[in-house]
């Protein structure tokens, strides 16, 4: 029991706990968990969130990402080919690596009278003409996210309270940590936490248990928000540039563990925050935002941890909002965010 939350079992696996209501003794398993993930009374403005209610305005638009070897006559095609289909382009942006002589391109338009399935289907023959990668994705389009958390809260708890407020986009459908603490954050939400934890001896079959939980509530985007587990390949590679992390710091200085002890121990002037996508290799995946502040030599650790934790929350914030509208371009371990 946790603050009046009990922790219980599904499945009798030890291991694999959830939250189950003081009030009512009965365990949330999968199946309520998609059918009911908030407490209308509370929130109502969550549950409409939740419930895949859009708050922003009525107009629906449809963005187009693409990269491509760059090559004269490739913004006409794709002007050309969404006014042949009747599309009103209302935002584009576009920029050219001449390093790596790519084109990238974020292309947004008003859906309105526009088939688009057929739009896509078409657009496949100016995509293969000029060799290109690209998503479509409608603005309605309601992401599910699971966040992570160790024994820090305070992303956890900034997160929550921005999907709460409708800053955020995306619908948090749970909160998965290798340790009890934090039930009654996700509780007060009305979102459902799985406790998984992890040991050298278990690591395996508990990151089996976490993508087998992710599959079955259809998510589209992990957030480790402070989570301190290294996920391995059998979870990276199921969710290629899906899954945001906050690094303590302003990568590539300082990576790995403890880097404000890192940061003080070298005298900095600025220290930083880094959210990133999770690839294979630690704290090196692609960049989408980053932050710094200044410090001086009369602030000791806890200063810089104390200040650092302010980075954390608003830069991890802003990555999950970024990825969320469909902002973030990858190309190599790079990153182009359309801001």
């Amino acid at each position: 029991m946790v603050d009046g939350i009990e922790v219980g079992e599904i499945g009798g696996v030890a291991s694999v706990a959830v939250v189950v209501q003081a009030a009512t003794s009965s365990v949330q398993t999968i199946d309520s968990v998609k059918r009911r993930n908030t407490n209308a009374e509370l929130y109502p403005r969550l549950s409409l969130v939740l419930a895949g209610v859009s708050l922003a305005g009525p107009v629906e638009t449809a963005t187009l990402l693409i990269s491509c070897p760059d090559r004269p006559g490739i913004v006409a095609a794709v002007s050309g080919f969404l006014y042949e289909k009747g599309a009103n382009i209302v935002h584009a942006d576009q920029h050219v690596d001449r390093q790596a002589s790519l084109f990238l391109q974020r292309v947004e338009f008003d859906l309105a009278g526009i088939d688009l399935p057929d739009l896509e289907k078409g657009f496949r023959a100016v995509a293969e003409r000029f060799g290109m990668t690209w998503d479509l994705r409608r603005s309605d389009h309601v992401t599910n996210v699971a966040v992570l958390c160790s024994r820090e809260p305070h992303c956890l708890v900034d997160l929550l309270a921005r999907w709460e407020t409708g800053e955020l986009p995306g619908r948090p459908v749970a909160v998965v940590s290798n340790h009890p603490d934090h039930a009654p954050v996700a509780a007060r939400h009305g979102l459902p936490y799985f406790h998984l934890p992890v040991t050298p001896e278990n690591k395996g079959p508990q990151e089996q248990r976490l993508v087998g939980l992710l599959e079955e509530l259809d998510v589209g985007l992990v957030v480790l928000a402070r989570y301190m587990q290294i996920l391995t390949n059998r979870v990276v590679d199921r969710y290629p540039n899906r899954i945001i992390n906050i690094h303590h710091s302003f990568l590539p200085a300082f990576a790995g563990a403890r880097p404000y002890h890192q940061a003080h121990s070298r005298g900095v002037k600025v220290i930083g925050a880094t959210a990133h996508y999770v690839t294979e290799e630690l704290d090196q995946g692609p960049i989408i935002e980053q932050d710094v502040v200044r410090v001086s030599h009369r602030d000791d650790v806890e200063d810089l941890v104390q200040k650092g934790r302010d980075l954390e929350r608003v830069v991890l914030a802003r990555a999950v909002r970024l990825h969320l509208e469909h902002r973030v371009l990858v190309y190599g371990n790079k990153t182009a965010v359309f801001a």
